[in-house]
């Protein structure tokens, strides 16, 4: 049986000049703009036709601060398809508060990449279904990485970042994706930050380099513009989700005439 290919928008939430929750929309990981509400686009979303949901608070690691709950209770109750809450995620207590304001699953980058053991404490305690590991990926162009692929003619690597993408960590992607479902990660999210919010395209070499070393479901993220993007990135990377942000956030497409273009191009998809 195939399984149908999984559309999640995705929103990006910090904190207005108010210190309210509020969503933003970048470029490269820079130059956000206010978009939303965070729990009146997960009410509009859960009406959509989306198959899941993320909400990622893009600043809590980076300012070392706890993950905004109160927020994520409120879209959770807005929210009746599963539900992914990244962002200060930090220890297996954390991981159980975020659960218990009603996340379905919890997406964790820097403190996994800082201390590996969470992963496996976290799915040993609540199961590799709930542990999504986020990957903040950017290219480089030495020689200091172990797996490599050709992009515009250039040999590079991919290198995991933490903290928003604000540091880097040396860590090769695949090498670390495949640690990471060794550890118990039950979904791999893979962010480029050199494609983030262009609209040119999903990075289609970084997602397939990993979707072909691993078997753990993989989530496509940063960069789709249009669904060709989403038909390219299941096509010729195989990914297993498509999330998208900018398209959605400012009406181009629904996720309905998405779906609708997917299953014309003979992409399986709930409709």
């Amino acid at each position: 049986m195939t399984l149908t290919k999984r559309i999640i928008p995705c929103i990006d939430v910090d904190t207005d000049e108010d210190g309210e929750p509020a969503v933003y929309t970048g470029v490269n990981f820079e130059d956000l703009k206010y978009t939303g509400d965070p729990v009146e686009m997960a009410k509009a979303y859960n009406e959509s036709g989306a198959d899941e949901f993320v909400f990622l608070d893009i600043t809590a690691s980076a300012e070392g601060r706890e993950t905004m709950l109160e927020t994520v209770s409120a879209v959770a109750d807005e929210c009746f398809i599963p539900l992914t809450v990244g962002g200060g995620i930090r220890t297996k207590e954390d991981i159980k508060e975020t659960l218990r304001a009603g996340a379905d699953k919890v997406s964790i980058n820097t403190a996994a990449l800082q201390r590996p053991e969470l992963i496996t404490e976290g799915a040993e305690a609540f199961g590799s279904q709930c542990i999504v590991i986020s990957v903040d990926a950017q290219r480089r162009f030495d020689d200091e990485g172990e797996h490599y692929v050709t992009v515009d003619g250039e040999e590079c690597w991919f290198e995991c970042t933490i903290k928003g993408g604000r540091e880097g960590t040396g860590r090769d992607v695949i090498e670390w994706a495949k640690e990471a479902e060794e550890r118990g990660a039950g979904e791999l999210f893979v962010n480029s930050i050199d494609t983030d919010g262009t609209k040119d395209g999903y990075d289609i070499p970084l997602t397939k380099a990993v979707c072909d070393n691993v078997s753990t479901p993989v989530i496509a993220s940063s960069g789709c513009g249009s669904p060709e993007h989403m038909s390219e990135v299941f096509t010729e990377a195989d990914a297993d989700a498509g999330l998208a942000a900018s398209i959605f956030h400012f009406d181009e497409y629904s996720i309905e005439e998405v779906k609708q273009d997917l299953r014309d191009d003979g992409i399986p998809v709930r409709l």
